[in-house]
């Protein structure tokens, strides 16, 4: 029986409103499971359908917050290929993190191999190219049961799928209030890893800011409280001149992959990029500021705020940020010639 091309389409891509997507939560087919016990190592790992886990009311991650996640996206390319950006980038960073915070972790083949499993499981979720991208989240939880205070006894490797469309609608040009009172993240934190627990704290600062217009909040270093360095869930970059700073890596600030490529593609763009200490005097006579992330891509900053103080940025399409995105996602989604090996196919 020959399959008409309506139904191939319906083979191909789920019931979704594509023009519609968000980035949120759309629950897809299958996640992948992984267990291991303290002092093991992680084995075989499995698909299963899409649904709830089953957790003891005292599993280490819902007690003291000993948890990881990672965020990756799949992208769908013109001629139907489906794409990782730098998967192996997560699973070291991943690893990074169980270390920090005493988990098990699965090695990188591992991780990599879970994350292809769970694409191909949800391949009919991926956008079709320039709607979105199938959004992956890697968990790392303590899930064994614990009442004094120590790592789990056991512990989850899992991947969930959602498709999802641009983290800030339309990419509009973000409206930031520079946080001078509540802090992400401090010295010998855990704010150089993707712990579950930095994550709940900036929703105040978010909250505040938010009720007063603005769309993010951009923190300030704990120590000093005089030099930025990092925006509640991405990296910030500034442009004066023909040089780009973003805040160095020192514990505090996440080594972002989106960050890592930004800063490669700019030099070879013929920009002078330094990661440095950056005092928020810098940020406000930069000529242009962007936000660098898995979710945001490359999201230009239009304003920021700082005390009474409130400057504007260049934006739109002569802006480096938007020079940027086009090559970053291009590179994604394989529009244009990935000449750095980022890209990883999955078949």
């Amino acid at each position: 029986m020959k399959m008409c091309s309506h139904d191939a389409d319906h083979e191909k891509y789920a019931d979704v409103n594509w023009d519609e997507l968000e980035f949120g939560v759309v629950p897809t087919d299958y996640m992948y499971t992984m267990k291991c016990s303290k002092g093991d190592e992680f084995s075989q790992g499995h698909l299963t359908p899409y649904g709830n886990i089953e957790l003891s009311p005292s599993a280490g991650v819902l007690n003291y917050g000993q948890g990881l996640f990672e965020g990756l996206k799949a992208n769908r390319t013109e001629d139907g290929r489906f794409l990782l950006f730098r998967p192996e980038e997560n699973a070291l960073r991943m690893k990074m993190g169980a270390e920090r915070m005493c988990m098990p972790s699965p090695s990188p083949q591992q991780f990599l191999d879970a994350v292809k499993q769970t694409v191909l499981a949800n391949k009919r979720w991926v956008p079709p190219t320039g709607k979105g991208t199938l959004y992956l989240r890697p968990l790392l939880i303590g899930s064994g049961s614990v009442l004094g205070l120590g790592p789990a006894p056991e512990y989850t490797f899992l991947i969930f799928a959602s498709p999802v469309g641009s983290y800030h609608k339309g990419r509009a040009a973000l409206n930031l209030y520079v946080e001078d009172k509540l802090h992400r993240a401090t010295p010998g934190g855990t704010g150089g890893v993707k712990s579950i627990t930095n994550y709940s704290p900036v929703y105040l600062a978010q909250k505040q800011a938010r009720a007063k217009g603005f769309s993010d909040v951009l923190f300030l270093d704990s120590l000093t409280g005089k030099n930025i360095e990092e925006i509640t869930a991405c990296n910030v970059f500034i442009l004066k001149g023909n040089v780009i700073s973003t805040p160095t890596i020192h514990g505090t600030v996440l080594p972002g992959i989106t960050r890592k490529s930004i800063i490669d593609i700019a030099r070879d763009f013929g920009y002078q990029v330094e990661e440095r200490v950056i005092p928020v005097e810098d940020l406000l006579e930069a000529d242009e500021a962007f936000c660098t992330g898995t979710a945001v891509v490359v999201t230009p900053i239009g304003a920021v705020t700082y005390q009474d103080k409130r400057v504007e940025y260049k934006t739109g399409k002569g802006a480096l940020s938007h020079k940027l995105y086009e090559t970053i996602t291009g590179i994604q989604t394989g529009r244009l010639e990935d000449k750095k090996g980022w890209t990883m196919e999955i078949n």
